[in-house]
């Protein structure tokens, strides 16, 4: 069946009517720190509703298609093609192997808004995100949000749910179910209860659409939107059934919903007592929703009967425990459309338990909805719609505290002096106005934060808390320049608690649909049951199925050395996946440290498989002879190409390989956009260039971050390697190297880059160290945690040396973390099978989905396979950067005796910066104790006798060309 996931045409909801005026009265389209030339933003969607209406346009009254096989241009006449689709034929078939844009022509008949809506079908098997395209007419977007608009799959789970070996239920695979459809253009940020709407004036117009997900559209209607009535208009026109319908409520059990718009939508497993089915101390997905559902948009389905004409009413058992005191929003839809208004983002307040919440207005009356006899369907989508105005109103405060924070650090400088006299009227006459206003418009947004959520929590607050440090700071402007950082410290609140106003959170155990006259049932449980299912969950709390020394002869053994939601997830996804597929049974157990790993093993006990060990740790073991060489199983050869060479050498000892990657991290360069461009800078491609920038940082009061630990660069792109061939001794005493330890170590003596910050991250988001080299670690805290900077930060390869032949080489390492197989381990065929699947990129990427999903992007997972990375939500300008710095990926080989370099070259660093030590003397030092160290390690290691001569070789792999496997990755 096609299924059509919509949103209501419908005119503003009450809470976007308020958009308008919050956009307006908080200067959303144009802001101090816009004027000031800080940052630009588009104009809403909001605020364009708010001029159209004011100019008088209206929804047109006549509809207009557009043959999707008959485009005026395409980006790319391979990509995008007419043919034949899922029973259709002359279609547009767009394979998006990249991004991509086809344009139509269309003549308008009148000057009118429109929805833009698509008959489609999203090409099964190359995707599993929505359609993402942004709308361009006539080569503009007429406001923000058609930079990303949004249709969608249809998905189900499968059925019946599996049980495994220990009677845990398997969480069901999705599968894409998704057919011919017509949708229309949603926000893909479930900003607005409505479909976006476009003002077409009368006549000729070329419209763009741009996108790179695999689609096959049959037509695109410009339609005239619907509005949808209010609640009181609708029922009004019910036919009369006397005293009301009687009967009994039907329940629906949650779990067993229809369809789903979203795979991250997942079914949870919950304890309370009066969930069904019970979860008598195995995992049971009883649920659905909770932390699983929260991003916009995602829509559930469930489909039920109706025995007879009338009017019904809904009911729903929820937690809504997400975010304390915090409301939550979702679009009610019965057969695919909002039947009123006040549907369109119907309020779930917070609930620390489960209860029962019936559907009903302010006066506790049961809104009604009149249904034929048969089939219908009812359907939750979550909606940002009535905190829009709050995001648009606080993003535009943070941007003027910004600007305000840039005056007064202009006009103090670097150091304030706290003995000089300032004069408001003469030194900053405008400021403190324009700081009252702020705390104006802060007190006014809180009050309408306390309106929105039913009352007082995180963003109300802090909005509240702001307005009091400005009327404080105010109390004595002659000292606002001595405020710069509490200014600075307001901003980064504010913005950090918008977090929780898109953490729509909702778990669903039951649905009821009841007739006009019949009762809900109880939706609690009663104090006897609660009583007798908390002693039950005590005793099932014993279960000792996790302990690490209980190994499972029957099983593959697998420990991880990572969280427990790494560890969970992956049991999980074997038992989904790996064990139905190969009939080979996992048990996989948390070690809370690597050391667990010698511990175990002196005592008898080891796994099978280790999963996550830092990269050094394997051929430590490899030494010892603990470890599997990986290069002698069947199939290696093919698992080899997956990765780059340089990630392989710190896995290479005596000519084998004796860990797979699994995770890899990276260096980039993290640089502040908006501060760049106002200090007129470019991103620097070369160390050179970084040298020509510094001056006009530090002029600012501002400064580049790099981390005095990592230092492969500087040698790698110098043409220096660690160890001469053999690993006998370290390669350190040549020119090239002295001259890298001193580009290292003179950029924090010369150059006066800072040699101790305690927090790239808090100084990036600050501003006072606008740009940098940092992580993977980085990356995610800046898009986790620093909503106030979206779209003012941007990542670029790292700063690179410039070749004689004019090129540039930008080889650094990042760290790894790897999996082994054990040689003592009697299952080796199996767990070989086991490392071949789960570092798989189909698997990588499944893994990588579902921790997001399910714990947000603080848990995107890095995997070390490029493909399964391809396909993981990264931002494609920064997937295209950081697969950019992968190319040049090479890492530091491990041989006997090498931890004593890492060791060594920071401390050659510390006397050379610190103490001020003669670079060249610093680092002669270090390459005497390295060599002495790899010696001794040798020599215990049978590589050399006791006289120093060679007994045998060991030969390192050579890594001098960037990896060519990842160009098709590159765009």
């Amino acid at each position: 069946m096609a299924l059509v996931f919509q949103a209501p045409a419908a005119a503003l909801s009450a809470g976007e009517a308020e958009a308008a005026g919050a956009s307006a009265d908080s200067g959303a389209v144009q802001s101090a720190g816009e004027a000031s030339g800080l940052i630009t933003r588009e104009v809403s969607y909001a605020k364009r509703k708010e001029e159209w209406a004011e100019q008088g346009f209206a929804p047109a009254s006549t509809a207009v298609s557009i043959a999707a096989a008959l485009p005026l241009n395409v980006s790319d006449a391979k990509q995008l093609k007419v043919g034949g689709y899922a029973g259709k034929s002359g279609v547009l078939v767009w394979h998006a192997a990249d991004k991509g844009w086809v344009e139509y022509e269309v003549n308008v008949p009148e000057t009118a808004l429109y929805e833009i809506r698509v008959a489609y079908d999203p090409i099964a098997g190359e995707g599993v995100a929505p359609i993402l395209w942004e709308v361009d007419v006539d080569g503009e977007r007429p406001f923000a949000e058609s930079s990303s608009t949004a249709l969608y799959r249809v998905w189900k789970d499968s059925r019946p749910i599996l049980t495994n070996a220990d009677g845990d239920q398997i969480r069901p695979r999705s599968e894409d179910v998704s057919d011919w459809s017509v949708a229309p253009l949603l926000d893909s940020s479930g900003g607005y209860s409505e479909p976006l709407q476009w003002l077409l004036t009368q006549g000729r117009h070329i419209l763009r659409f741009t996108g790179s997900e695999p689609v096959a559209i049959e037509r695109i209607d410009l339609t005239p939107a619907e509005p949808v009535p209010a609640y009181a208009e609708v029922a009004a026109a019910y036919p009369d059934s006397g005293d009301g319908l009687q009967g009994k409520a039907q329940t629906l059990q949650a779990e067993d919903f229809a369809y789903k718009n979203d795979t991250a939508i997942k079914l949870y497993s919950d304890r309370d007592p009066r969930s069904v089915p019970r979860n008598e101390g195995r995992i049971t997905y009883n649920t659905v929703g909770g932390i699983r559902w929260v991003e916009q948009n995602q829509e559930i389905v469930w489909t039920f009967e109706v025995p007879e004409d009338g009017a019904y009413k809904f009911a729903f058992r929820t937690k809504q425990n997400l975010v304390s005191r915090k409301t939550s929003f979702r679009t009610i839809r019965i057969d695919g459309a909002v039947p009123f208004q006040e549907f369109a983002a119907f309020a779930f307040p917070y609930t620390a338990s489960w209860k029962g919440r019936v559907v009903e207005d302010d006066e506790g009356e049961p809104y009604l909805v009149y249904l034929k006899k048969g089939s219908h369907t009812i359907s939750l989508a979550v909606t940002h719609a009535p905190v829009q105005p709050l995001l648009e109103g606080i993003q535009t405060l943070s941007d003027e505290l910004d600007a305000a924070s840039w005056d007064l650090r202009g006009l103090a400088g670097a150091v304030i002096d706290r003995n000089r006299t300032w004069v408001p009227e003469r030194d900053y006459p405008s400021l403190p106005g324009e700081l009252r206003e702020l705390q104006e418009r802060m007190d006014r947004l809180a009050d309408d934060s306390v309106l929105v959520n039913g009352g007082s929590d995180a963003v109300s607050q802090a909005l509240q808390a702001g307005a009091k440090q400005i009327r404080t700071i105010l109390k004595k402007p002659e000292e606002l320049p001595y405020h710069l950082e509490e200014i600075a410290s307001i901003r980064e609140k504010l913005s950090s608690s918008t977090d929780s106003l898109l953490d729509q959170g909702l778990q669903l155990d039951e649905i009821y649909i009841a007739p006009e006259r019949a009762k809900f049932p109880a939706m609690k449980a009663s104090w006897w049951r609660k009583l007798t299912g908390g002693v039950q969950n005590f005793a099932y709390s014993f279960d000792t199925r996790d302990s690490v020394a209980d190994l499972d002869e029957a099983k593959l053994n697998i420990w991880v050395l990572r969280g427990r939601d790494y560890v969970d997830q992956l049991q999980q996804l074997a038992d989904e996946e790996f064990t139905p597929a190969t009939g080979i049974r996992v048990k996989v157990n948390l070690i809370a440290n690597q050391e667990l790993l010698l511990l175990s093993n002196a005592a008898g006990v080891q796994p099978d498989v280790a999963l996550g060990l830092p990269q050094d740790l394997p051929v430590d073991l490899a030494i010892r002879g603990s470890l599997q060489d990986l290069s002698q199983l069947d199939g290696f050869e093919s698992v080899y190409g997956q990765y780059g060479p340089g990630s392989w050498l710190p896995l290479y000892y005596d000519g084998g390989y004796y860990a797979l990657p699994e995770t890899q991290s990276f260096q980039v360069l993290f640089y502040r956009k908006d501060i760049l461009d106002r200090l007129g800078l470019d991103v620097p491609q070369t160390w050179d260039d970084v040298y020509a920038l510094l001056p006009t940082l530090q002029q600012n009061a501002l400064n580049f971050y790099l981390d005095p630990t990592q230092f492969t660069q500087y040698f790698y792109n110098g043409g220096v390697d660690f160890y001469e061939d053999g690993g006998v001794k370290t390669a350190l005493d040549s020119p090239e190297a002295f001259r890298a330890f001193k580009q290292w170590t003179d950029l924090f003596t010369t150059y006066a880059v800072e040699k101790e910050v305690p927090s790239f991250y808090e100084h990036f988001r600050d501003g006072t160290m606008p740009i940098g080299i940092s992580n993977y670690n980085t990356y995610v805290q800046l898009a986790a945690a620093a909503p106030e900077l979206n779209g003012r930060w941007a990542i670029a390869a790292m700063p690179g040396t410039k070749q004689a032949d004019g090129t540039i080489t930008r080889w650094a390492g990042g760290g790894q973390q790897t999996d082994v197989i054990f040689e003592r381990s009697e299952k080796k065929e199996e767990a070989w099978q086991f490392l071949q699947w789960w570092s798989s990129a189909d698997v990588q990427k499944q893994y990588g989905e579902d921790l997001e999903a399910i714990n947000g992007i603080a848990f995107r997972w890095n995997t070390a396979n490029v493909e399964a990375f391809k396909q993981l939500p990264w931002k494609r300008e920064d997937a295209e950067v950081i697969l950019e710095q992968w190319r040049w990926y090479k890492d530091i080989p491990n041989v006997p005796g090498g931890y004593f370099l890492t060791r060594e070259l920071n401390n050659a660093w510390g006397r050379t910066v610190i103490s001020k030590v003669n670079y060249r003397a610093s680092l002669e030092q270090t390459i005497r104790d390295v060599n002495r160290e790899l010696l001794r390690k040798q020599q215990e290691f049978g590589y050399v006798d006791k006289n120093g001569n060679r007994l045998k070789t060991m030969s390192l792999p050579v890594v001098d060309k960037p990896w060519e496997g990842i160009e098709s990755h590159v765009d």
